[in-house]
C-alpha cells in the first residue's frame, strides 16, 4: 500500500541543541552543548512503503495486534526531519520524540536517546558510519519506542570492537542497547559487528524490513520479553546465538515469533532460543547451530525451514514453568539435517505432535520425546522412507518405525491460559 504525500513546500531552517562531549562515555559531566542545523520542510512529497504481515490468531501466540501500522512503514516522513552529521568523539543526545536523520562517519561516539515515557523516536540511518572501541553506538536510556530505519539505498556500518562499559548499574553490551520498545526497519542496509552482543533490547523487539548483516561473539538480536519478526532479510553470524529472547528475572516472558522474512544463521550455540514460545507462521529459515530452535513451546505453523544441527534439530525443553513443553508441527516444509552422535531431529522433554506440513529428516535419531507422541497428518520422510508412525529414541537408543508413539508419563498439550496463548491448548 502507498500513501501519496503533498507537493514540497519551502524549507525552513530550526537549530537543535544536542549534548556532546569528548568521548562516548555517558558517564563524563563535563559536556558542551552544540548547536545543529536542521532543515525542516513544512510538507513534502512522500511515498509510504509498507511491509504486510502474515500473522495468525489462532496459534500458540495470537500476533493479531502484534504490529502496529507505523511499525510496518519501511520508510520515514522526512517532514520536519533533523538532519545530525556524527563527529568523532561526540555523542549525541536526543531528548524529543521525532524523526532523526543521521549521516557522516565517525568513531567513538553515541547517538544517546533519552526522552520521556511516551516520546516515539525515529533515527533514519542515511550512510552512517560508526566504530567504537567500548561502548555502543546507538544507547536507547528512554523513550516508549525507537525505530531505527535504513534509508533506501544506503549501507550504514556500527561496530564495537572492544570490551564493553558500564553505564552506572548497565551493563551496556550490544552495538544497539535499548532499554525500550526497539523497531528495525527500512530499504537500506545495516551492518552490525561486535564483540558481545548486536542488537539488545530489554523490552520488545521487531523486525520488519531491510536488511541486516549481524557478527558478534554474543546473541545476534536479543531482548528480555520477545523477538517478533514479519519481515527483513537477516544474516547472522554468531559464536552464540542467533536469537535470544530470555529474562532472567521473569519465565513466563521470553518469546519468538516470526511471520516472514528471509533469516540466515550461522550460530557456535542455539540458532533460535525462546525461553516460553517460539512460533513460526512463515518465512523462509536457514540455520547452522549446535541447536537450531528451542523453546518450551515450539509450534511451527507454516514457512520453510532449512536446519542443520549437531545436537537437537528443533528442542521442547523446560524453560518456562508458564507453559508445557510441547513440540508442535501444523504445516510448512521442514527440513532437518542433524550430525553423527547422540543427536536427535525432533526432540520434546514433553509432547510432540505432528499435525501437517512436509517434513524431511536426515538423522540417526529422527525422534525423541518424554510425553505423548502422536503423529495426525502432514508428510514425512526419515532418511528417504515415508513413515507415519513416529518412533522414539527414547533414553536406549533408536526404536523400530513399527513402534506407535503414543502414550507417556505426560498427558495432554501445552497449557491454553499462558499470558501469551491465544489458541487452543493442544491441537
Amino acid at each position: 500500500m502507498k500513501k501519496k504525500g503533498l507537493p514540497i513546500a519551502a524549507a525552513v531552517l530550526l537549530t537543535l541543541s544536542l549534548a556532546a562531549c569528548g568521548a562516548a562515555n555517558t558517564n563524563n559531566t563535563d559536556t558542551q552543548v552544540e548547536t545543529v542545523e536542521a532543515v525542516v520542510t513544512s510538507s513534502s512529497e512522500y511515498s509510504e512503503s509498507r511491509t504486510n504481515a502474515n500473522v495468525t490468531s489462532d496459534g500458540a501466540i495470537d500476533a493479531t495486534d502484534l504490529f502496529t501500522e507505523r511499525d510496518m512503514v519501511q520508510n520515514a516522513d522526512l517532514s520536519g526531519a533533523a538532519q545530525i552529521t556524527v563527529e568523532d568523539g561526540k555523542d549525541i543526545t536526543i531528548t524529543e520524540a521525532g524523526v532523526y536523520v543521521i549521516s557522516g562517519s565517525s568513531s567513538e561516539t553515541t547517538i544517546i536517546v533519552e526522552a520521556d515515557d511516551e516520546a516515539k523516536v525515529q533515527l533514519v540511518l542515511d550512510g552512517v558510519t560508526i566504530s567504537n572501541t567500548d561502548f555502543p553506538c546507538i544507547y536507547v536510556k528512554n523513550a516508549d519506542k525507537v525505530f531505527v530505519t535504513t534509508a533506501e539505498g544506503t549501507t550504514n556500518s556500527l561496530s564495537v570492537t572492544g570490551t564493553f562499559t558500564t553505564d552506572g548499574t548497565t551493563n551496556t553490551d550490544a552495538v544497539i542497547f535499548s532499554k525500550d520498545d526497539l523497531v528495525l526497519n527500512g530499504l537500506g542496509t545495516l551492518k552490525v559487528v561486535s564483540s558481545d552482543n548486536g542488537i539488545s533490547c530489554k523490552d520488545d523487539l521487531k523486525v520488519t524490513g531491510g536488511t541486516i548483516q549481524i557478527e558478534c561473539a554474543d546473541a545476534a538480536l536479543e531482548a528480555n520479553d520477545s523477538i517478533a519478526i514479519a519481515d527483513g532479510v537477516i544474516s547472522i553470524e554468531s559464536d552464540s546465538d542467533g536469537l535470544h529472547a530470555e529474562n532472567d528475572d521473569d519465565d513466563s516472558v521470553g518469546y519468538i515469533y516470526i511471520c516472514g522474512g528471509t533469516i540466515t544463521i550461522n550460530a557456535g550455540d542455539d540458532g533460535i532460543h525462546a525461553t516460553t514460545i517460539c512460533q513460526i507462521d512463515d518465512g523462509k529459515l536457514m540455520v547452522n547451530a549446535a541447536e537450531a530452535v528451542e523453546g518450551t513451546w515450539v509450534q511451527i505453523n507454516g514457512g520453510s525451514l532449512d536446519l542443520t544441527a549437531t545436537d537437537d534439530g528443533i528442542n521442547a525443553s523446560h524453560k518456562s514453568t508458564a507453559y508445557t513443553v510441547c513440540l508442535e508441527i501444523n504445516g510448512g516444509e521442514v527440513s532437518v539435517d542433524m550430525g553423527q552422535g547422540d543427536t536427535d531431529a525432533l526432540d520434546s522433554n514433553g509432547n510432540l505432535y505432528i499435525n501437517g506440513g512436509m517434513i524431511t529428516i536426515n538423522a540417526q535419531s529422527a525422534f525423541d520425546y518424554d510425553g505423548i507422541g502422536e503423529y495426525n497428518g502432514g508428510t514425512i520422510y526419515v532418511n528417504g522412507t515415508q513413515v507415519d508412525t513416529l518412533s522414539n529414541q527414547m533414553m536406549g537408543g533408536p526404536m523400530g518405525f513399527g513402534q506407535e508413539g503414543n502414550g507417556g508419563p505426560m498427558g495432554g498439550g501445552p497449557m491454553g491460559g499462558g499470558p501469551m496463548a491465544g489458541g487452543p491448548g493442544r491441537p
